[in-house]
């Protein structure tokens, strides 16, 4: 699983498949996420996506890492300066190990302004 997520045909199997520190951030993450907005969920490029009018937010599970993605995470990096920025569009990413500290209360927070950037800005993968 070096750089990609578990294979994976549903969230749930997608969290069914990681172990240990993983699998605990990832369940965090998720709740968190969901607990912040009506998203929809899905397995896409082998990440669990949250959708929002577009893609939104996405957690990833590396060998030796967790990435939780923001298709407008340039934008957060005043709710959480941890984020940096991935890509040339505005793509962000706090990449975590087991070491890194983040609350359910940090993710709901970054998914619910990332939520409300997609509602009033639009589909972040529809470039014009």
């Amino acid at each position: 699983m070096a750089m990609m997520g578990p294979a994976a045909d549903s969230p749930d199997a997608y969290i069914a498949a990681l172990s240990g520190w993983r699998r605990d951030r990832a369940e965090i993450m998720r709740a968190a996420i969901m607990r912040a907005a009506p998203f929809d969920e899905t397995i896409k490029w082998t990440n669990l996506v949250f959708m929002a009018n577009g893609p939104c937010i996405l957690i990833r599970a590396e060998e030796h890492r967790v990435l939780l993605g923001f298709w407008r995470g340039k934008r957060l990096r005043d709710v959480d300066p941890r984020i940096k920025a991935s890509g040339k569009y505005e793509l962000g990413n706090l990449v975590m190990t087991e070491e890194t500290e983040v609350t359910a209360d940090q993710v709901t927070r970054l998914a619910a302004e990332a939520f409300r950037l997609n509602t009033e800005l639009g589909n972040p993968a529809a470039r014009t």
